[in-house]
């Protein structure tokens, strides 16, 4: 790498929903950030880390930023709005539409605060004709005086490369954060918790949306083969029926999911224990907030 080397940290924030863990993803070109058709499924700051010959640049990836509903909420839209500060350029990722609602306003007052150069990415584009793609620039620019607005479709990889080459526009020179092999400083067992718990919100109904975290009890290398114990919580009697299933048959779907995804992670074999415990309002305990890995102090 040559002495004209950038780094630096980029938060993607956006609405729930709007593909921030595909994009990054897709950026990085290996699984890490868990994606589902649920909105609100990132609940930490995902880093991960994309190295070139250019530079490195470190993703945070923040919760959506919402009207908060509960302590977990709270603490969700508090880490998404300090993140902005303390990054070096934001990415603020849109879906293609002529109409800004609340939500976006509520993220346009958020952006006015800092002084931190604003990527508009408006994701999604394969969705829409080409040519409506200017009437919707021109709806987000009247808005705010964005640096830069990029169309991309993380799905199918659209445009990502002109997205990093903005990016990397707007980082200071300086060296690099991280090792170049290193794509994600989140450890083993917290990539493997989130495996499961995205296996689990893509096949339960919307009967148990957000009302689950996953615990990893165990992981032990044997040899070529890793054995993991892990346990989803829920909130309520009857979701545990619905998440064990018809004789075991919906956890067996999940283990089964989450296994493959895991395998790939680790390049190992996996020998994958789920169980299924409930603890009522756990999104309302502090106690528990903090033993599903959910730390408010590190924030503040």
């Amino acid at each position: 790498m040559n002495d004209q080397h950038k780094s630096g940290f980029v938060t993607l924030i956006g609405r729930p929903n709007v593909g921030k863990s595909t994009l990054m993803n897709s950026l990085i070109g290996q699984k890490i950030a868990i994606t589902s058709n649920k909105p609100q499924t990132t609940r930490n700051r995902i880093q991960t880390v994309y190295t070139s010959e250019e530079g490195q640049i470190v993703f945070v990836d923040t919760p959506g930023i919402h009207k908060a509903k509960n302590k977990l909420g709270d603490y969700m839209v508090n880490v998404a709005e300090r993140t902005l500060k303390e990054v070096d350029v934001i990415l603020w990722l849109v879906e293609p539409t002529n109409f800004i609602g609340a939500g976006e306003k509520h993220i346009i007052e958020q952006l006015f605060r800092v002084n931190t150069p604003v990527i508009l990415v408006i994701n999604k584009i394969d969705t829409v004709k080409k040519e409506e793609l200017l009437g919707f620039i021109d709806t987000y620019r009247k808005e705010m005086d964005f640096d830069e607005i990029v169309p991309v479709s993380a799905l199918k990889k659209e445009n990502t490369e002109e997205l990093i080459k903005c990016i990397m526009k707007y980082l200071p020179y300086g060296p690099a954060f991280y090792d170049e092999d290193t794509i994600t400083d989140q450890p083993q067992r917290q990539i493997v918790a989130e495996m499961i718990r995205e296996k689990a919100l893509r096949s339960l109904d919307e009967e148990v949306p957000h009302g689950i975290a996953v615990t990893i009890e165990k992981m032990k290398w044997r040899g070529n083969i890793v054995d993991i114990e892990a346990t989803i919580i829920c909130e309520r009697e009857s979701h545990k029926g619905i998440i064990i299933g018809k004789q075991g048959s919906m956890l067996k779907k999940i283990g089964g999911g989450a296994r493959r995804d895991i395998e790939n992670m680790l390049e190992s074999k996996v020998n994958l224990q789920l169980w299924v415990k409930v603890k009522k309002d756990w999104r309302d305990s502090d106690y528990l907030l903090k033993n599903f890995g959910y730390n408010q102090k590190e924030y503040e």
